[in-house]
């Protein structure tokens, strides 16, 4: 997994690619990007599936801002990214979410 992050000169913002490893997605046909910047809609961020069976989605959030977020597979399954910059945790279910800081 990883998150790459692009910070532009022209306007208050940063363009954020996350990808999820093939090894991490375990054989899912689809997978979506589930945050605080989506109010954790489990369909409004599909990722594009790579030949390599990995996943992959880039979006633009404005800079200052901490999301946090998780991988939703299409078999239910809610992955935190290990190259996240941070963790937090979620009262929902005992969790830590994944945390982006831009």
């Amino acid at each position: 997994m990883s998150i790459t992050k692009n910070f532009l000169k022209t306007r208050a913002s940063c363009k954020v690619r996350f990808h999820l490893s093939a090894e991490e997605a375990s054989g899912a046909q689809g997978a979506f990007l589930v945050g605080d910047f989506n109010d954790w809609n489990t369909v409004s961020h599909p990722m594009k599936k790579l030949k390599d069976g990995g996943f992959s989605l880039e979006i633009e959030l404005p800079l200052g801002l901490d999301c946090q977020f998780r991988y939703l597979t299409d078999g239910g399954r809610w992955i935190n990214d290990s190259a996240a910059d941070a963790y937090v945790p979620c009262a929902f279910a005992g969790v830590e979410n994944a945390m982006v800081k831009v």
